[in-house]
């Protein structure tokens, strides 16, 4: 399946049958299955409802097979087969509705939304100016001297307002009219331009003026929009400065000549110079020197790390003290900084499960209301006595209340008070200010969500389950036994375990074999070379026939192992691996490897437990090496001797006894278990991480990380939370209010204002939320 790609990349690929979802097949069976992906900025949007008729127009495309858009971060996610239909015709199709899909060239991300800030600020600062001189006017016109040609006067400074500043803002209007799909500018332009227009009939005819109100609508709906798009802009930059993080230039040695070059022009293989306090340029692999790394940026670890020959490095971290020669590994958008950059832009352009209805009553929100503004104006207008009765009873306590106008004018002021009053915008920030700025965080300190599904479950988990190699424990396991028999002596029992764990892949494979460097035992070439998976190797060494590995291969093999049972206990008591090596059907000696256990494991583990998560791990080992590792750590379920294929089963079986399951591996051998999990959560260090095969990714391999991350899925969802009940809670009481004619349209446009922005700056608190665990931010 195709993943998403950053904006203006289009991905395509063929779809493989066995891997489609339901509705791929649907979609799909209609074509040749080329899918593309492509993820584009919308230009034009003012609201939730924009976002909403942007969603519906995509969706109801021939060929497109998902639409999804992000009204805060205002970009959109279209997976579509482009044997149906191609790119252009989806930003023609957007563009019939008033909207406008721009890529990568034509919407610089920084620039942009600078421009935007900066544009929003100039039509506040005019504005503001002239509907301070109106509301001055009217003050001392009413409750000072009448004002020569008073009418005449804000009429002009008004009419800059509400049709040269606010111009865009009726523009877009017509065209959401246009399409049928009504937005927030309808309502805001409906609340502005009528009052505007009446007011001009005083003129000729002796009727109360509404220009003062109409340049107070307009002036508070661009003081909302400046505020919500600086805010907006800070809920986003996370992205930004990751952007920023990367080096501009490379110095390179060709042929012992020092060039500096265009980050861009890097190719693997390269030759960087990096001196100290320089920015890597790439990630590479160290070829000479040593040096310690600032790596904060990539994984949140505060203290540099020591780097020396063959050590992998990534790009855009620091150089310390050192010199480092470096040999290019990855270039463009296969490096870490840019995977990074590019899971941060899809979680902000995916949708929490909650998000869902809010998005549906969206999209009915401005019809409705246009509706009942509808209403209320006949209502008043058939029923004066009835509503005047209220108003009187309001005026007894609200000083902008007057019940003794016509009901013609009080149906006119209260409906546009309905206009102006209700706010879709808060309703649509919810969740996407939330997540941007959540996930923003979460990339700060090492966390990468993919999607904003596994932010609602992962708050919701009941068990973690952990891999045990590399999760709990460091993952460099080393020989620290080792117990010859039969008249064989250390190095030679080495040499034979090691010749043949030469030809496997397998991590305590890799300690055999260094031990034996370690005791200068020469390695022979082994031929019949096998793995038994979850058993160990057998082959042949040197015309003797060699097993390597546990009882249960031993046993397959008639021979026994009750002579050696004793000392096999005690190493397994001590949380060692032990493995048994023969030589034609004899014992000869005992490996015992440990893995020691991460720092960090007992606190977070202990930690998830007061949490009221319990805890399990999954391990080939033996029960008894398992239990002992499970007493140190602190794990509460033991699942042992378990194959890497029954690992699925195992997962599988704690769902059904549990419910929601979170399991942690390394991304790459477990990738069947994190995705049969409810949450998938990929662990290493650096650039040894599969960031694509999990839900979370924790890039610095402290299992510290995990605890953050869940109170952070915690503290996000609780904002969303937040932020929809303020929404819901004030459109409720807002506009039945507005309604019964106790609201302003004045008060009513600068309190819409207000609730969009609460949404936005609501979700920045979340950068204040302590997310660390408690024994690392020093709670008790």
């Amino acid at each position: 399946m195709s993943k998403k790609s950053s904006p203006a990349t289009v991905q395509i690929e063929p779809v493989d049958p066995e891997n489609l979802k339901p509705e791929d097949n649907r979609s799909n069976s209609r074509g040749s299955g080329r899918t593309a992906s492509v993820t584009l900025v919308v230009d034009g949007m003012s609201c939730a409802s924009c976002a909403s008729s942007v969603e519906t127009t995509l969706a109801a495309t021939e060929g497109v097979e998902s639409a999804s858009v992000n009204f805060a971060a205002e970009k959109v996610t279209i997976r579509y087969d482009v044997t149906q239909v191609r790119l252009p015709q989806l930003k023609q199709r957007v563009q019939s509705v008033g909207y406008r899909l721009l890529d990568a060239d034509e919407h610089s991300g920084e620039d942009s939304d600078l421009l935007k800030v900066h544009s929003a600020r100039r039509r506040l600062i005019t504005a503001a100016v002239l509907a301070a001189l109106v509301m001055s006017l009217m003050t001392i016109h009413m409750f000072v001297l009448a004002v020569p040609g008073y009418l005449g006067i804000v009429a002009a400074l008004g009419a800059p307002v509400v049709f040269w500043v606010g111009r865009h803002v009726h523009i877009a209007a017509f065209k959401a009219l246009r399409s049928g799909r009504p937005n927030m500018d309808v309502l805001v332009s409906l609340g502005s331009l009528p009052p505007f227009i009446v007011g001009l009939a005083g003129f000729f005819i002796p009727v109360q003026t509404f220009i003062e109100m109409a340049t107070s609508i307009m002036t508070f709906h661009l003081i909302g929009k400046y505020l919500e798009v600086r805010a907006k802009g800070r809920a986003s930059q996370a992205i930004r400065k990751l952007v920023q993080m990367g080096a501009k230039t490379a110095t390179i040695l060709v042929n012992d000549e020092e060039l500096e070059v265009d980050v861009k022009e890097l190719a693997v293989g390269d030759l960087m110079l990096v001196r100290p306090g320089e920015k890597i340029p790439t990630d590479g692999v160290v070829v000479s020197g040593e040096s310690f790394i600032d790596e904060s940026m990539a994984t949140g670890e505060p203290l540099p790390v020591q780097k020396s020959e063959g050590a992998e490095v990534i790009g855009a971290t620091i150089n310390g003290n050192g010199v480092l020669r470096i040999r290019v590994a990855r270039v463009g958008k296969d490096t870490f900084l840019s995977q990074v950059i590019k899971m941060v832009e899809e979680c902000q352009g995916t949708k929490v499960p909650i998000q869902e209805f809010a998005d549906r009553v969206t999209g009915y929100f401005v019809p409705v209301i246009l509706l009942l503004t509808a209403l209320t104006f006949v209502s008043f207008n058939l029923f004066p006595g009835f509503h005047r009765s209220i108003m009187e009873w309001g005026a007894t306590f609200l000083p902008w209340v007057n019940p003794h106008l016509t009901p013609l004018t009080l149906a006119f002021i209260t409906a546009t008070a309905v206009l102006v009053i209700a706010c879709p915008c808060a309703l649509g920030l919810g969740t996407p200010t939330a997540l941007m700025v959540g996930s923003g965080i979460g990339a700060e300190k090492g966390i990468l969500i993919r999607n904003g599904e596994a932010v609602q479950t992962l708050k919701d988990i009941r068990v973690v389950a952990f891999d045990k190699t590399g999760t709990l424990t460091v993952g460099r396991p080393t020989v620290t036994d080792i117990d010859a028999y039969e008249g064989v002596d250390q190095r030679e029992l080495l040499r034979l375990a090691a010749s043949l764990e030469n030809a496997s892949e397998h991590p305590l494979a890799r300690a055999v074999v260094e031990a034996a460097g370690r005791h200068q035992a020469v390695l022979s070439e082994p031929r019949d070379f096998e793995a038994l998976t979850g058993k160990g190797i057998r082959g042949t060494v040197d015309g003797h026939a060699v097993l390597v590995g546990s009882r249960a291969l031993l046993a397959a093999h008639q021979v026994q192992t009750d002579v050696v049972e004793d000392q096999l206990r005690a190493l397994e008591d001590q949380a060692k691996t032990a493995m048994l090596v023969t030589r034609n059907g004899t014992i000869i000696g005992i490996l015992a490897v440990s893995d020691p256990i991460k720092q960090d494991s007992a606190q977070a583990v202990a930690e998830l437990e007061r949490m009221g998560i319990r805890t399990a791990m999954i391990t080939g080992d033996n029960e008894r090496t398992a239990r002992a590792i499970a007493e140190r750590v602190g794990i509460s379920e033991i699942l042992a001797g378990v194959l890497p294929e029954g690992k699925v089963d195992e997962v599988r079986r704690l769902q059904q006894q549990y419910g929601m399951i979170a399991m942690v591996g390394d991304g790459i051998n477990d990738a069947p278990a994190l995705k049969q999990a409810n949450v998938g959560i990929a662990i290493g260090t650096g650039t040894d991480i599969a960031i694509e095969a999990a839900d979370v990714t924790l890039v610095r391999g402290e299992l510290s990380a995990l605890v953050t991350a869940i109170n952070l899925s915690r503290a996000i969802f609780r904002k969303i939370k937040e932020n929809y009940f303020w929404a819901w809670a004030y459109n409720a009481a807002a506009i039945p209010i507005a309604m019964l004619g106790l609201l302003h349209p004045m008060i009513g446009a600068a309190a819409m204002s207000v609730s969009s922005l609460n949404v936005v700056y609501n979700s920045l608190r979340l950068k204040r939320v302590p997310v660390e665990p408690r024994y690392a931010s020093g709670g008790a």
